[in-house]
């Protein structure tokens, strides 16, 4: 179940966090993964860990807020594998701020990034997936559908994946094209570290703990917890599922409110 053997799938941001735990697990199962991402290093490395296990992986430096950047790896992508299968539409950025104290530059480049990075990727895949159908998967958020304070900008990007998610489920249905997005609640990965290192010096444990304890299941979800919902959804035992969003966040929606 859920082999992904001979298909071709692009994952976005994979050189680290959830990306990199999703391009693993897809490799795993069959893929030919195609990694997207900025950081050379994280995304070389995640290819190396691929190849390492017999998997088949392809390193593809990426500003996904470039059209211009994406449409040349998509093109070299088609000649090398003649199929774009899967798009996981994985990379973002955040930001601490609310809708008073965010500058324009930090909203313009959240929506830079997160909105239309997504659709660039959008745009330039679909037309390849038309023919003979195709999954996409947005990583949305919990930010989505609940209020969390200091993220006006991430909380509105993200919202409008929601919303991206179900315009293209509608308009590519009959091209047998599925989409949906997952929306996480707080996953430990390097990212997250980072964040708190920087927005919290010398209180690290004890913001861990406190972001840890807001999903009522009383920890953070690990990436490949995140990994298998994705492979679920992106594989052929899905394919009754088009237009949903799925939170992954250890009760955080439903049971915080």
């Amino acid at each position: 179940m859920f082999r992904l053997d001979n298909k071709t799938a692009i994952i976005t941001g994979a050189g680290s966090g959830i990306g990199k735990a999703i391009a693993t697990l897809f490799a795993k199962q069959g893929a030919n993964v195609q990694v997207l991402d900025m950081d050379e290093a994280g995304g070389k490395a995640t290819v190396a860990a691929i190849e390492s296990e017999g998997g088949k992986a392809t390193y593809h430096h990426c500003d996904v807020s470039k059209q211009a950047v994406v449409k040349s790896i998509i093109d070299s992508i088609i000649a090398s594998t003649k199929s774009i299968d899967i798009l996981v539409n994985n990379a973002g950025i955040a930001h601490v701020g609310n809708a008073e104290n965010t500058t324009e530059n930090d909203f313009d480049r959240l929506m830079t990034v997160n909105v239309k990075g997504v659709y660039n990727c959008l745009h330039l895949a679909i037309p390849h997936m038309k023919d003979k159908g195709g999954v996409i998967l947005n990583l949305a958020s919990v930010a989505a559908s609940v209020g969390i304070p200091d993220r006006f900008a991430y909380s509105t990007t993200k919202g409008a994946i929601a919303a991206m998610t179900l315009s293209v489920a509608k308009d590519f249905i009959k091209n047998g094209i599925r989409c949906n997005c997952i929306s996480p609640g707080r996953v430990h990965t390097p990212f997250v570290d980072g964040f708190i290192a920087k927005n919290y010096p010398g209180q690290e444990k004890e913001m861990f703990e406190k972001l840890s304890k807001t999903q009522p299941i009383g920890r953070m979800g690990n990436t490949g917890e995140i990994a298998y919902l994705v492979l679920y959804l992106c594989s052929d035992e899905a394919s009754f599922i088009t237009g949903c969003d799925y939170p992954i966040d250890g009760g955080f929606i439903k049971l915080n409110t």
